[in-house]
């Protein structure tokens, strides 16, 4: 009898049920712990991708000391404005909001919105922010709102900060992070519609010989039971649009507008108004789509050292 080659199983059972975000802004369930009390998140969109001449500081890279082109995306990131102060109780079933309380400078858009009363003990404190896409090249109008957590243990000087930040005209994303730090990204990832087995689990084309179909799976499993198990084949269906966390990427540089805009504007984007914030290499989603980066969750390992000496802006057109 010859030997019996046992393939992997086809598509990761990592991301489980693949379901489509209910949201284009990604949603943060947790932050990381942070001494530093000041906000720990921030939201940018998507612009496009550049290269940068770099030279590697990194004692143990093959490269040290040569200078090197990278890969980099730009996150457009436009001053986001306080909106409300969030007042969390921990319960057995998860946190419950008890109270929200305004901003007294909040845009037009929200004065309907009346503020609660500040709650005599709670555990956490969450700033809402938004976006102004006023401020934006892509024609945008609708405000993308989302919770931003604060640093620091001691829950008085949390509050302090808070109702420091709701108080802000706006939030610049230089307050937040540093050049040369590691961050997660958190975005969606492009929809792809409905696909087949093939291209949605890798699954092997079989032979021209094959019964009844090409391009799908081999089996649809045992007799017993007599039906098919949910989640164990590679079945046609939606693909893509998922919410996804990178973790620990490089955040090169913060970046004015005059050093990342091409010429003629970004490919698919537009020209960039704001200070912009360059990631080493790729981010998931589409241009112009809302990312989220936060403070790293598992920031174990040092983060590589460039020295940044030129920024492509040849135009991509």
């Amino acid at each position: 009898m010859g030997k019996v080659e046992n393939s992997p199983r086809r598509g990761s059972k990592q991301f489980w049920p693949r379901k489509r975000a209910s949201r284009v802004v990604p949603r943060i369930r947790t932050y990381s712990f942070n001494k530093d009390i000041k906000p720990l998140a921030f939201l940018g969109y998507k612009a496009g991708m550049t290269h940068i001449q770099v030279r590697d500081n990194n004692p143990h890279s093959t490269s040290k000391t040569k200078i090197i082109t990278i890969p980099a995306t730009i996150i457009d990131c436009p001053p986001l404005k306080p909106l409300s102060l969030r007042f969390y109780k921990k319960t057995i079933t998860g946190s419950k909001l008890l109270s929200e309380i305004y901003s007294s400078k909040r845009d037009k858009f929200f004065k309907n919105k009346k503020s609660g009363k500040e709650p005599e003990s709670f555990d956490n404190i969450k700033l809402t922010v938004h976006s102004e896409p006023k401020k934006l090249s892509i024609g945008k109008k609708k405000h993308d709102i989302f919770e931003m957590g604060i640093g620091g243990k001691d829950i008085n000087e949390k509050l302090a900060k808070a109702k420091e930040l709701l108080e802000k005209d706006f939030l610049p994303v230089s307050e937040i992070f540093d050049d040369g730090q590691l961050v997660d990204v958190h975005s969606v990832s492009k929809g792809k519609g409905t696909q087949g087995p093939v291209k949605r689990f890798g699954v092997k084309i079989r032979q021209h010989k094959s019964e009844k179909t090409k391009r799908g799976p081999g089996t649809l499993g045992a007799w017993t039971p007599k039906r098919v198990m949910a989640g164990q084949l590679a079945h046609a269906g939606k693909m893509g649009f998922h919410r996804r966390t990178e973790y620990n990427r490089l955040l090169i540089r913060i970046a004015k507008a005059e050093e990342v805009n091409q010429k003629g504007g970004i490919k698919h984007y537009g020209k960039i108004n704001n200070d912009s914030i360059l990631i080493k290499g790729s981010v998931a989603g589409s241009s112009k789509r809302p990312v989220i980066i936060t403070a790293p969750q598992r920031a174990k390992r040092k983060p590589e050292s460039y020295e940044v000496i030129k920024i492509s802006t040849e135009s991509k057109q």
